[in-house]
């Protein structure tokens, strides 16, 4: 390995790094007196929770882990907005978990949690897979109800997302393990089973306070609600155990008779490892991504057998489309180029930017794929359309409108990997979170912006000096400098991938040598979905 490669991996390893100490605070959750007070209880933690249910043998990917951070700050934080939650195996069938963390405000939903949480019923409804709630809540946190309450992604849009799973044939199965509370009380109801922990678990539209203060009935909340009157009084709940172990061994018990999962028929034949190996990754994207290099290298540490068919090879060379397979799945590939290069008039062509023939083979492969029934893998390292009076003339305002139409209407499966800069208009091509991927996920080197930093920054600073001017202030070059600092580290921070992380435009921060097996498990998912429409494409200049 060269100099230039080591420090590259330096980089990137370093990175990842940073990004697991933060997540190592992460699942300290409301820090450990918190989680101290939870066992005291005789109640495990979320994480002990989805720990325990999970099969030892196969991965649960956590999603979400850092929504909130550091958004919350004022209100103390939120750690993984209060819920833990991912896609993992239960008896062998793969499913969504979602978890209140009580340790976190007692399990309160701030709006980054009702995010999250539809977040999670999307990915339940868009891949046919059960969901399990593990439910320990004390409901919306009051202090910022106006931005949880009553908006249509609001809180009540669980609820109507409960009665829409349940009108399509979606397992739901709710474990109350806590608290349940107002309208969170709908939510185990509205499943399809409800297990209580007895002494524990309590579910009421109000609680004893509260009933006092409303109608001055004086009650305690074990009687109010809890897994007893449930169970035996109201007939509420289906079950109630004495520990969550019992409660948890029977959610295995219930997922083991379900019957065998549809299939969208997704190609799939034994997987067989790269031949280039993918823990290398780390030492390909330039130290703070800022010179070209050849994304085939990446492909090809990714793929199976680092074979990849490619289309078109040798016209719109600035996105590279093909096909492979990651862990067995037949996948069309669909990668932005950071090598400079030359189109088939002889011209260079910047890496990173879409041009107008590289945005016409991306809508044609797509299309292709559709035909085919191949999921699409995008992997993002993109600055935006080429700009400039010759791509005007050109039309690359209708190529790129081809390529977004594509990527719209797109019937398949898509996942996006975003690796590196994903700017502008460039997002949107290449499958940002707005063109509804079914998984999106960046690596630590990501930068999601409407553009580059310095570029930015540079726009903002002459805006505020010519403000100024206008106002007749004029400032000194060590003024100007010290503002345009500003305005970058600040900017800086809003393109990270923490940034885009805590706020759910990803729905994780991945290991870049993790990435082949994320993929494969996204492709999984998707395949338990058998409603595949036809493509059909919108109006569109040709």
């Amino acid at each position: 390995m060269d100099m230039e490669s080591n420090r590259n991996e330096d980089w990137m390893k370093l990175a990842w790094r940073n990004t697991q100490q933060k997540l190592e605070t992460i699942k300290l959750g409301g820090g450990k007196k918190a989680i101290e007070k939870q066992r005291e209880r005789n109640k495990l933690t979320a994480r002990e929770r989805i720990s325990y249910l999970c099969d030892a043998d196969r991965p649960f990917i956590e999603i979400g882990a850092f929504a909130g951070y550091d958004m919350y700050e004022q209100e103390g934080g939120c750690p993984a907005g209060g819920t833990v939650a991912g896609i993992g195996y239960i008896s062998g069938r793969q499913c969504v978990i979602v978890a209140n963390d009580q340790t976190v405000k007692a399990g309160a939903w701030f709006p980054i949690t009702g995010k999250k949480n539809l977040r999670m019923q999307e990915i339940a409804m868009e891949n046919k897979l059960p969901i399990i709630y593990l439910v320990d809540s004390a409901g919306v946190y009051l202090p910022m109800q106006d931005e949880i309450f009553p908006d249509k992604e609001h809180f009540g849009r669980i609820f109507r997302n409960n009665a829409r799973m349940s009108a399509m044939g979606i397992t739901q199965i709710a474990a109350v393990m806590g608290a349940c509370v107002a309208g969170g009380a709908y939510l185990p109801i509205m499943s399809d089973e409800t297990l209580m922990v007895e002494g524990n678990g309590s579910i009421f539209l109000a609680g004893a306070y509260l009933v006092k203060a409303a109608i001055g009935e004086e009650i305690d909340n074990e009687t109010l609600g809890g897994a007893v009157t449930h169970t035996e009084i109201s007939g509420i709940a289906d079950y109630k155990f004495d520990t969550e172990q019992a409660c948890l061994d029977h959610i295995k018990k219930i997922m083991n008779k379900l019957a065998a999962p549809a299939s969208a028929g997704f190609s799939h034949i034994p997987a067989l490892a790269p031949k280039k190996n993918p823990e290398s990754l780390y030492s390909i994207i330039p130290e703070g991504n800022l010179k070209p290099y050849d994304m085939l290298e990446i492909i090809e540490r990714i793929v199976d057998d680092s074979v990849f068919d490619q289309f078109k090879p040798d016209y719109g060379k600035t996105i590279l489309c093909g096909y492979a397979r990651i862990q067995g799945w037949a996948v069309g590939i669909v990668a932005n180029q950071r090598l400079v290069c030359k189109n088939k008039k002889g011209e260079m062509q910047i890496g990173g930017v879409i041009y107008n023939d590289s945005a016409d083979k991306a809508a044609r492969f797509i299309l292709n794929c559709n035909q085919k029934k191949i999921p699409l893998v995008f992997l993002q390292d993109v600055t935006g359309f080429m700009v400039g009076s010759r791509s005007e003339h050109s039309g690359i305002i209708k190529d790129g409108a081809k390529l977004v139409n594509a990527v719209a209407n797109s019937v398949v499966p898509k996942i996006t990997i975003i690796v590196g800069n994903s700017y502008g208009a460039g997002n949107y091509a290449m499958c940002g979170k707005a063109y509804d991927p079914r998984f999106i996920y960046a690596w630590p080197s990501a930068r999601i912006a409407v553009m580059g930093g310095d570029q930015a920054a540079k726009t903002l600073a002459q805006i505020q000096v010519s403000a100024m001017k206008n106002q007749g202030k004029e400032l000194s070059k060590e003024q100007e400098s010290e503002l345009l600092q500003t305005i970058k580290e600040r900017y800086d921070k809003q393109t990270s991938p923490f940034y885009a992380a805590s706020r759910l435009w990803v729905d994780a921060i991945i290991d870049p040598a993790d990435t082949r097996n994320l993929i494969a498990a996204g492709i999984a998912a998707a395949n338990h979905n058998p409603e595949i429409d036809t493509m059909r494409t919108g109006v569109f200049q040709v």
